[in-house]
C-alpha cells in the first residue's frame, strides 16, 4: 500500500506530515490501537508490519462459537495484515467512533505519529490537504474492507445499511451548492423492476443516488474469474448469485471508480420500479479535479461510508458499535449522540433530500 499515499498525497502534504509527526520505533507485540479505547493520533506505518484483530466478548454467543472453534479461548481474531504505507486510526477522524479493532506490531516497525488536534486543524484549514487525505483514506479503507470480507467469508458479512443512516451521511456532509451541482449535472432515470443497474465485473459509468424504490446487491457464488463472469451474461446461462444487501432511497451506488477500487464483484438489480439521479462518471471526475472544496467533502463522504461498512461487519459479528465523546461513558455518549448531534444531522439531511426531490420535480 506504499504507493497509495505516494500517489494520493502531494509533496506539500508529505512534507507537512513529516514535519508535524514524530517517528517512533516500536517492538513486535506493541499495541498501537486498542479496541474500544479513544485515539489521540493518526499512525502511518513507514516500515514493518501490523496485525489487525477483533476482541470477542464472552457475552456474545457468536463470539463464544468462534472461541470454541479456535481452541476454547476468547482471544482476538486476526482479520487483516497491514504493510508499509498503511494508515491506521483514521476512523475517529471521520466519525465519533471508538476503534472497533486492535492494531499491534507484528514485527519491529517504524511509525509516523500525527497528533489528533494538529491533524484536525490542518484538515479544517487546508482543503487541498483534506481532499488528498480523505481520498487516500477511502482507497485504503476500500482495500482493507475487501481484505476483511475475504478473510471472514461472505457468509458473515452484511453491508446493507439503514436508509436513514445512508441519507444522513450523504446529505448532511455535502453543502447545498454540492447538491445543486449534482442535480444540474445528472439526469433522472427510471429503472423497471428486475432491471440490472450495475453488472458485476463491468465498468461503472455513473454515480447513482436512489431517489425512490429499492435495489438488491448480489454476489456470484464463484467469483474467481472476473472476466469470465462479466462475459457470461452474454450467454443464456446465468451464474448463481446470492443476495447480501438491499438499499433504498437516499443510498448511493457506483462510487468505486472514484477511488479506483476494483471492478465490483456485485450486481445491483432493481427490486421494484425505482428512480435514480445518475451523474455521468466523466462529469463527476472533472468536478472532483477542478473543485477542491467539493472534492474534500465528496471523498470524506466516501471514506465515512467505507468506515461505516467496516463497522457494520464488526457489529454483524456481534462486537457492537462503539461511539465516543470525551468525558462520557459509552452509554452516555451514545444517548447524547442520538439526542443532539445525530438528530440534528437527521433533520438537516432529511430537509436537503426533500429539497432535492422538489428541485428535480420542478425541473
Amino acid at each position: 500500500m506504499t504507493e497509495v499515499l505516494l500517489k494520493e498525497l502531494s509533496n506539500q502534504d508529505i512534507d507537512w506530515l513529516l514535519a508535524t509527526g514524530n517517528r517512533v520505533e516500536i517492538q513486535a507485540g506493541t499495541v498501537l490501537i486498542q479496541q474500544g479505547q479513544p485515539l489521540d493520533a493518526l499512525y502511518i506505518l513507514l516500515d514493518g508490519a501490523l496485525t489487525v484483530s477483533l476482541a470477542q466478548s464472552d457475552e456474545n454467543p457468536l463470539g463464544r462459537a468462534f472461541a470454541a472453534l479456535e481452541g476454547g479461548k476468547l482471544a482476538g481474531r486476526e482479520i487483516g495484515l497491514l504493510s508499509s504505507g498503511e494508515m491506521v486510526g483514521e476512523i475517529p477522524f471521520l466519525e465519533t467512533y471508538l476503534p472497533s479493532t486492535t492494531v499491534s506490531a507484528l514485527t519491529k516497525s517504524l511509525v509516523l505519529v500525527i497528533e489528533r488536534s494538529q491533524l484536525i486543524q490542518k484538515l479544517q484549514q487546508d482543503l487541498s490537504f483534506a481532499a488528498h487525505l480523505y481520498r487516500a483514506s477511502a482507497v485504503l479503507l476500500a482495500n482493507r474492507l475487501e481484505q476483511m470480507i475475504h478473510q471472514l467469508g461472505r457468509s458473515t458479512v452484511v453491508l446493507s445499511q439503514p436508509q436513514l443512516r445512508e441519507a444522513l451521511i450523504v446529505f448532511a456532509e455535502l453543502h447545498d451548492s454540492d447538491i445543486d451541482w449534482l442535480i444540474a449535472a445528472g439526469r433522472v432515470q427510471q429503472f423497471a423492476a428486475d432491471t440490472v443497474v450495475i453488472r458485476s465485473g463491468r465498468p461503472i459509468e455513473a454515480l447513482h443516488i436512489l431517489l425512490d424504490g429499492a435495489v438488491a446487491l448480489t454476489a456470484a457464488e464463484d467469483d474467481s474469474n472476473l472476466l469470465a463472469r462479466a462475459f457470461s451474461h452474454l450467454e443464456d446461462a446465468q451464474p448463481l448469485e446470492r443476495e447480501f444487501a438491499r438499499l433504498s432511497r437516499g443510498d448511493i451506488l457506483g462510487e468505486t471508480p472514484f477511488i479506483e477500487a476494483q471492478s465490483p464483484a456485485v450486481t445491483v438489480r432493481a427490486l421494484r420500479d425505482s428512480r435514480m439521479l445518475s451523474i455521468p462518471r466523466w462529469r463527476l471526475a472533472a468536478k472532483l479535479l477542478h473543485d477542491v472544496a467539493f472534492a474534500a467533502r465528496f471523498y470524506r463522504v466516501l471514506a465515512i461510508l467505507l468506515a461505516d461498512k467496516q463497522q457494520a461487519i464488526v457489529q454483524r459479528l456481534g462486537y457492537g458499535r462503539l461511539t465516543y465523546s470525551s468525558g462520557q461513558s459509552l452509554e452516555e455518549s451514545y444517548a447524547n449522540e442520538l439526542n443532539t448531534h445525530f438528530l440534528s444531522q437527521v433533520a438537516l439531511a432529511g430537509a436537503r433530500f426533500e429539497w432535492m426531490l422538489k428541485r428535480i420535480r420542478i425541473e
